[in-house]
């Protein structure tokens, strides 16, 4: 089975915490390896994954026909910043644009909520990532009740419209939501206060959204379940280990941009007869 089988939401979907620690593609040779080895094995087995994608890059920012936009959804701690540092470090960034979604300015407010996110998506020949997207203008707004649930339905179907109309303009969607359990986002967020190099990276406000930890889980579901499509597909990775969730990815990046059937331009002249004096 292709990993973007494997890993598609299912219908129904359940965001159950015990499924946030799964490691189906783990490999610990029959129990000869320690945790450590596993690790290095995943990270290095990511890095060969990693490598294919960024020759298929070069193919996609040569010819300039098609684009790609990741969007990477999840709670707070879940692993947005290092998914896009593992997986996209080693990719030719002229191709390659990343953006972080904050609370939208009081200018953003003033118009539609997709009107910020419509001047990010990639053009012909790019690959963008979206650390959080226009699906946080569904989910926080509905946790807080600031939308009722006609306004959600009304803002589904906006992300439907949107979505279909990129995929008919030549982008290819692939849309993850990285699946972490309570307890591991505790440790996480624990870590980042007792390590002073990491305090840049705790917001107080994440205690308030971990608060409401179910609302968001059951909103996650709801906003999945809704939007899921063929063309706009979307892929639960288990994401307590940092490891195993990026090798998830590196996966079904791969696979994705091999789906694209990507080649390299054909030249514009006949240069078998070019010579260089």
């Amino acid at each position: 089975m292709k990993m973007l089988e494997r890993f598609r939401a299912p219908k129904n979907l359940v965001l159950d915490d015990a499924r946030a620690g799964d490691k189906p593609l783990r490999d610990d040779d029959n129990g000869k390896l320690k945790n450590g080895a596993i690790k290095e094995r995943e990270r290095a087995l990511t890095a060969e994954l990693t490598a294919q994608s960024a020759q298929l890059q070069e193919k996609l920012y040569a010819a300039r026909e098609r684009k790609l936009l990741l969007i990477l959804q999840g709670m707070d701690t879940s692993g947005k910043d290092g998914t896009v540092s593992a997986l996209f470090s080693h990719i030719n960034p002229m191709g390659l644009r990343a953006t972080a979604f904050a609370a939208p300015t009081v200018r953003e407010k003033s118009r539609d909520y997709l009107w910020r996110v419509h001047a990010h998506v990639p053009g012909n020949g790019e690959i963008a990532i979206f650390n959080r997207s226009h699906y946080e203008d569904v989910l926080v707004p509905r946790v807080l009740g600031d939308i009722d649930g006609k306004e959600i339905k009304r803002r589904y179907a906006h992300i439907r419209d949107f979505e279909r109309m990129l995929h008919e303009t030549g982008t290819t969607i692939m849309k993850v939501f990285l699946h972490i359990s309570k307890d591991e986002q505790r440790k996480r967020l624990q870590a980042r206060l007792d390590d002073p190099e990491k305090h840049w990276k705790f917001d107080p406000a994440d205690l308030t959204a971990r608060e409401k930890w179910d609302d968001y889980r059951h909103a996650y579901q709801d906003a999945i379940e809704a939007t899921d499509a063929d063309h706009a597909p979307w892929y639960i990775v288990p994401a307590d280990s940092k490891t195993h969730r990026n090798l998830i990815i590196a996966h079904l990046l791969l696979e994705t941009m091999q789906g694209m059937k990507l080649d390299w331009p054909q030249p514009k002249a006949d240069l078998s007869k070019v010579k260089i004096d």
